[in-house]
């Protein structure tokens, strides 16, 4: 009675006490295999549901401990990569990398790789604490992102993944800039770079390979900032194949659409105008219609003072008053739905005449009615 009722550690019949004694009986092998199987019929069905048991509580550990990490980073420089770099990053992932840098320093961030399940499993990159008015890009897909260079001296990354499939996750390597550098302002898809120094003084020049235009300034130059730092004087330009939509926008005044507007815009769309102004104007940018999928489809609106500004949904945005002599404009759509877009009036005016006189009014979608921008 003893050995049949004992129990090993893990609560299953002992079934390795009987067919020990079994085989201690000196039967035949027949014997003992018909004692071996009427001892494992007993204990199949708990050993069975404590293996599982076990095995998804390890899973569960695992999981847990891989989808939330948190990294402060003080080094003048390093490498950031998302877990399991370069096999893939782990489902429902909540990881933060702040980097914090000595005062009056920026920090540089500078893609080595990039995949992430597009828009789905998305990294939110901060010029500071992470918050909504410091988010200064949001990036998923399988394209390099261009470096970045924080204004302060500190930058934060944020990976959020949902429940199903991952890219490979990405890698990046970080450093402190002296305040004489205006750092790396990044290689263009399509393109071409002259220039290998980035300090006070620098030109960079760039160009398109063929069937591509080059939208924005073709000449890049580090200049030295108000504020003791350096800082590049436009926007890196990128090139455009030459069906694609966006462009450089010169004049004195325009107005900017979706593609097809008033209809719906295209799926999967990836559309960047750049304003460009005189040296000391600057730019209004007034929206007389908006209509974006909400969180999916969205508009960055970059040049004003501090992070870009990012738009989504249904609701109209505030005028726009830029803070350089240049606006850039990022719309980009997913793969599901469509909605009408956004229509947005563009109006060069110089410092002086924002600061005596205001923006002019500028006529909304109808014509019967005005907006004002704002009055300084």
């Amino acid at each position: 009675m003893t050995a049949t009722s004992n129990r090993d550690r893990d609560g299953a019949p002992g079934l390795g006490r009987r067919a020990e004694s079994v085989c201690r009986k000196g039967d035949d092998g027949i014997g003992i295999l018909v004692a071996l199987m009427k001892a494992g019929a007993q204990a199949r069905c708990c050993r069975s549901r404590l293996l599982l048991f076990y095995m998804g509580l390890l899973m569960l550990v695992a999981t847990v401990e891989a989808q939330n990490c948190s990294y402060t980073l003080h080094s003048p420089n390093g490498t950031i990569e998302s877990p399991g770099y370069p096999y893939g990053y782990p489902n429902y992932a909540n990881c933060t990398w702040v980097i914090v840098g000595a005062d009056h320093n920026r920090i540089q961030l500078v893609f080595q790789g990039f995949a992430l399940e597009e828009d789905f499993d998305i990294l939110s990159v901060y010029d500071g604490p992470p918050s909504p008015g410091n988010l200064r890009t949001r990036l998923t897909g399988f394209q390099l992102p261009s470096p970045i260079v924080s204004t302060g001296s500190r930058l934060t990354l944020w990976l959020l993944s949902d429940y199903a499939v991952s890219g490979q996750g990405f890698k990046a390597v970080y450093e402190a800039l002296p305040s004489y550098t205006c750092g790396n302002p990044g290689q263009l898809l399509n393109g071409y770079q002259q220039g290998s120094t980035f300090n006070i003084g620098d030109k960079i020049r760039y160009s398109c390979s063929p069937g591509y235009v080059l939208e924005g300034h073709t000449t890049l130059s580090c200049l030295a900032t108000s504020t003791g730092t350096a800082a590049w004087d436009f926007p890196l330009p990128y090139c455009r194949a030459d069906d694609g939509c966006g462009g450089t926008l010169r004049g004195q005044s325009g107005v900017i659409t979706t593609p097809n507007y008033p209809a719906e815009y295209n799926n999967n769309a990836d559309c960047t105008w750049t304003v460009l102004a005189e040296p000391g104007d600057t730019i209004a940018l007034v929206f007389s219609d908006f209509q974006l999928e909400d969180d999916y489809d969205l508009l960055e609106v970059s040049g004003t003072d501090g992070p870009s500004q990012w738009f989504t949904g249904p609701n109209l945005p505030s005028p726009i008053i830029s803070s350089k002599n240049w606006l850039r404009l990022h719309f980009t759509s997913d793969g599901n739905h469509r909605l009408r877009g956004f229509s947005a009036q563009y109006q060069v005016k110089k410092m002086t005449e924002l600061k005596s006189r205001g923006v002019k009014m500028l006529p909304s979608k109808d014509n019967h009615h005005k907006i004002s921008v704002c009055k300084l």
